[in-house]
C-alpha cells in the first residue's frame, strides 16, 4: 500500500488565479516594508476589470484595457487596490514577466493612492 505524495495540507498544484495571487501578496510585502501604512489597504485581484457602460450592452471604448485600479476609501470601508489578472497574462509570456509587470502595476497603483511617483514608492521601479 503507498502513501500520499504530499500530506494533505499541500497542494500538489496551485491555480493560476492562486499563483497570481500569491505574486500581487509578495509585490504588496515587499512595499509594506517601505510603507507601513499600506497594511490599512485592501488588495484584491479581479479577472477582468468591469465596463463603465451604465445603460445598455456593456462595450468597451477605445481606451486601453487597464492592468489595475485604485478605489479610494470611504466612511467605514478602506482603500483598495485591484489588479485584473487576465490583461496582465496577456502580456506576459512568463513567470518572472509577469512577477515583474505584477509589481509595476501594484507600485502604480500604490503611487496613484498615495499621490507620489511610481518612483518614490519604489526607487528600482522602471529598472527590471
Amino acid at each position: 500500500m503507498r502513501g500520499p505524495v504530499a500530506p494533505p495540507q499541500v497542494p500538489l498544484s496551485a491555480s493560476r488565479a492562486e499563483v497570481f495571487g500569491d505574486l500581487v501578496q509578495d509585490s504588496v510585502e515587499r512595499l509594506e516594508r517601505r510603507w507601513p501604512q499600506l497594511a490599512e489597504v485592501d488588495f484584491l485581484v479581479l479577472d477582468v476589470p468591469r465596463t463603465a457602460a451604465a445603460d445598455g450592452p456593456e462595450e468597451w471604448s477605445d481606451e486601453p484595457v487597464p492592468l489595475g485600479g485604485v478605489v479610494p476609501a470611504e466612511e467605514g470601508r478602506p482603500a483598495c487596490v485591484v489588479v485584473y489578472r487576465r490583461p496582465v497574462e496577456i502580456r506576459t509570456k512568463s513567470r518572472d514577466e509577469r512577477a515583474l509587470l505584477v509589481h509595476e502595476v501594484v507600485v502604480e497603483q500604490v503611487a496613484e493612492l498615495l499621490g507620489l511617483a511610481p518612483e518614490s514608492v519604489d526607487p528600482r521601479y522602471g529598472q527590471d
